[in-house]
């Protein structure tokens, strides 16, 4: 029979080490309500995996890790891309934003990749501005431009507003990229409405590209324009006269 006394003491001990458990996860922010390594995982701007109200209590989904930042190691400068892509492609009455869209994660994994590296572009001076047949001349690659870019569109708010570019209102925020677009502002080695052009380009990609890539989370986007997506064939439908409504099939299906 175990003794009563050292059975209490252990349960004491036990408890003691729960408890002491317990207040380490709370710290550290992965218990109850945390995020499991946040500044792996990134912003949760537009992620709904993690829902802290009470209605949300008994059905949180598991989240995506695929959309963890590769590119950008600062969650300031994520935060900044993502409500410019938003700025971009807003939410409205037809369809979810970019930020909703995975946008954001969208252009961090391109940044990450050969695209922001221009691996598959000549890099070698001279650099001159010359004729627009030429092509873009610059030294940076697209990696480069956007980290000098993002960081720039923090600056210009925090001087021209006196606070970050994701605290400012919708219209302050036009009001910044506006600055990009008309090529307001001095960056080094690049134009900023260079910048702005990539941005927007890389943003309209991220809203609409196959889901396999990134963006165009729940293929919503597509949904928008009524885009049948990766079908397979339409041997089905090709003698229609009148417009067929689909629901879109990503390339990504096909691997299931």
């Amino acid at each position: 029979m175990v003794d009563d006394k050292n059975k209490n003491g252990n349960g004491d001990a036990n408890q003691e080490e729960d408890s002491s458990r317990r207040k380490f996860l709370k710290d550290a922010g992965i218990f109850t309500g945390g995020v499991v390594g946040a500044g792996f995982l990134g912003g949760v701007i537009g992620n709904k995996w993690w829902d802290d109200s009470d209605s949300a209590t008994e059905s949180k989904t598991t989240p995506d890790f695929s959309e963890a930042r590769i590119f950008f190691n600062r969650r300031e400068d994520f935060n900044v891309l993502s409500w410019a892509t938003e700025r971009i492609f807003p939410e409205d009455d037809h369809g979810p934003g970019a930020i909703l869209l995975g946008v954001p994660y969208f252009i961090d994994r391109q940044l990450a990749g050969p695209w922001g590296k221009n691996a598959d572009d000549y890099m070698m001076g001279p650099f001159k501005e010359g004729e627009s047949t030429q092509g873009f001349q610059s030294p940076l690659n697209r990696g480069e431009i956007f980290t000098q870019g993002i960081r720039e569109i923090n600056k210009v708010s925090n001087k021209k507003f006196k606070s970050s570019f994701p605290e400012l209102e919708e219209e302050q925020q036009n009001e910044v990229l506006m600055m990009f677009e008309n090529d307001e502002v001095e960056l080094k080695n690049v134009s900023s409405a260079r910048f702005f052009s990539l941005l927007r380009q890389a943003t309209l990609e991220g809203a609409y590209s196959d889901p396999l890539y990134g963006g165009n989370r729940n293929m919503d986007g597509w949904r928008m324009k009524e885009f049948p997506g990766a079908q397979s064939a339409y041997i089905n439908e090709i003698e229609e006269e009148d417009f067929i409504k689909m629901d879109p099939v990503s390339l990504s299906d096909y691997n299931q």
